[in-house]
């Protein structure tokens, strides 16, 4: 991701700032930026503002300096600043291009967006704007999703919370859920009452219908056989037993 801050290049960008009689404080403030002594550079872009509070080098390097230190308000004011005083439409570009990177910074997507459009409109040609702008697009998008997402869970969850509520304030259903927790402890203490309400509930084996003839032929079968039976105590009963010892 591209987010190169416009700095010290300001010489070659505005070389009408140069003319004015705070050139001097300009070319310190620049070294001291270079240095990384935020604070000290941005005391001197102030001075040079005093005396020339239109001075485009001073208010784009003054913005400069805040957005080091992570001032990104006071960065973007100096910035709306220049492109608002400068009519150079390379100096506007540059002004909002560093708009949109300060936005990237905070994440602030949608506000980044409309900053790199704006500095297409001021300089269609400019590369890293076109690159950071199909960057914030995609995160912006990716967060507009993720809200959604949690949108429709908060959705869901008030929606199952309201479900709970109606069916709590509804007598029959109330009555039934009584019912059911009732039934359900009856079947906690009398577990041996479940199994037989449960064998109770199984279908029973029925008896299979048999012909008239298959009916004839099992009757004759249980005479023949009491009849045999019959014989066979008889014979038993009138047969002695031989002893082979006498007792």
């Amino acid at each position: 991701m591209k987010k190169a801050i416009l700095t010290c290049i300001i010489g070659l960008l505005f070389g009408n700032a140069w003319a004015q009689s705070n050139n001097l404080l300009i070319d310190e403030g620049n070294k001291l930026y270079d240095n990384k002594k935020f604070d000290a550079a941005a005391a001197i872009y102030q001075q040079a503002l005093k005396k020339d509070p239109k001075n485009i080098a001073s208010l784009f390097n003054l913005s400069n300096t805040l957005y080091q230190q992570k001032k990104y308000d006071s960065s973007r004011k100096m910035l709306a600043n220049t492109a608002k005083v400068s009519t150079d439409k390379t100096e506007q570009s540059a002004a909002q291009y560093n708009i949109g990177n300060s936005y990237m910074e905070e994440k602030k997507w949608e506000e980044a967006v409309k900053a790199y459009k704006q500095t297409l409109r001021n300089n269609p040609m400019d590369v890293d704007a076109k690159y950071n702008l199909s960057y914030a697009e995609a995160m912006l998008k990716k967060q507009n999703e993720e809200k959604n997402k949690e949108k429709q869970k908060n959705k869901d969850k008030d929606k199952n919370k309201d479900k709970d509520k109606k069916d709590n304030k509804d007598p029959k259903k109330q009555k039934d859920n009584k019912d059911n927790n009732k039934q359900d402890e009856q079947q906690k203490q009398n577990p041996q009452n479940q199994s037989q309400n449960q064998n109770q509930d199984k279908p029973q084996p029925q008896a299979g219908k048999l012909s008239q003839q298959q009916a004839e032929q099992l009757l004759n079968a249980l005479q023949q056989e009491e009849k045999k039976l019959h014989e066979k105590k008889k014979k038993a009963k009138g047969v002695p037993m031989k002893m082979d010892k006498d007792w």
